[in-house]
């Protein structure tokens, strides 16, 4: 495998910035179309060529994605100046933000979880009419059970 230069890194293709940042090529054309990445360079045949910002900005906002920041947060601290230049305290808010959300998504998985395993355990699992797990997700068999109780 060929080592990446400096002036071979300013001069990307699509296909490599995708290899080397992990993102999906129609992801990347994605990002393009909502300005989360800045417009590429053309080539003179009018492909697209990328440079190390450009495959730096983009490994950041994957990195985002995996920690679950949505686009619109991703926004927030790009327009801060990240991955480079962002303060410490602003994206502190945004990332302080995100993590309340992250808390409150776990506690309502965990009720989640809860009524859903004390609804599998009322199950009986044989061929019978009632079944309490359908009960819960259609909310018409519900109240068709409770008049018929």
């Amino acid at each position: 495998m060929r080592a990446i230069t400096v002036s071979r890194a300013e001069h990307l293709p699509i296909g490599e910035l995708s290899r080397l940042s992990g993102v999906n090529i129609e992801t990347v054309r994605y990002y393009e179309r909502i300005k989360m990445l800045p417009p590429p360079q053309r080539s003179a045949s009018g492909r697209r060529v990328y440079g190390v910002t450009d495959l730096r900005m983009l490994a950041f906002i994957r990195r985002s994605r995996e920690l679950g920041f949505s686009l619109n947060e991703i926004r927030a601290l790009l327009h801060l100046g990240a991955p480079a230049m962002a303060s410490c305290r602003e994206v502190k808010v945004i990332a302080t933000q995100h993590l309340e959300d992250i808390r409150t998504k776990l506690l309502d998985l965990k009720k989640l979880e809860r009524l859903l395993a004390k609804t599998v355990a009322r199950c009986s699992g044989k061929k019978a009419p009632n079944c309490p797990v359908l009960d819960i997700l259609d909310i018409r068999r519900e109240r068709l059970s409770a008049l018929h109780s």
